[in-house]
């Protein structure tokens, strides 16, 4: 069983700047960011195969950038241009095994681990 950990989460101003990371106990595929805000269900962000193919929620194209080392068994999100509507607690996912031809990185249930999340306050 391979165990996320998340970190990086915090509080920053509307318009600021921070990264989060999630380092994995071991080797992972696919990697990905999802976020819950309350009240809200839980919404792909971003994604990057083990290739280093990425994908973007539409909110969050040109603001966001997702990156891995896989030397680190680690997957990096840098968030710039923070908005109060950014304000969640950000979860990292990974897969197991490679993904399929016909893959949805979007869907949480493609996924098979799961951090415990880092909350992300972005003030007005």
């Amino acid at each position: 069983q391979v165990q996320l950990v998340e970190s990086g989460g915090g509080l920053v101003q509307a318009g600021g700047s921070l990264r989060l990371s999630c380092a994995a106990s071991g080797r992972t595929f696919s990697m990905a960011w999802f976020r819950q805000a309350p009240g809200k269900e839980r919404e792909f962000v971003a994604a990057v195969s083990s290739s280093g193919r990425s994908a973007y929620e539409d909110s969050v194209k040109g603001r966001c950038t997702i990156s891995r080392d896989n030397a680190k068994n680690t997957v990096y999100l840098q968030m710039n241009s923070l908005k109060p509507d950014d304000t969640a607690v950000y979860y990292c996912a990974a897969r197991k095994s490679p993904s399929p031809n016909y893959f949805n990185p979007s869907n949480p249930s493609v996924y098979d681990y799961w951090g415990p999340g880092t909350q992300v306050t972005v003030n007005t």
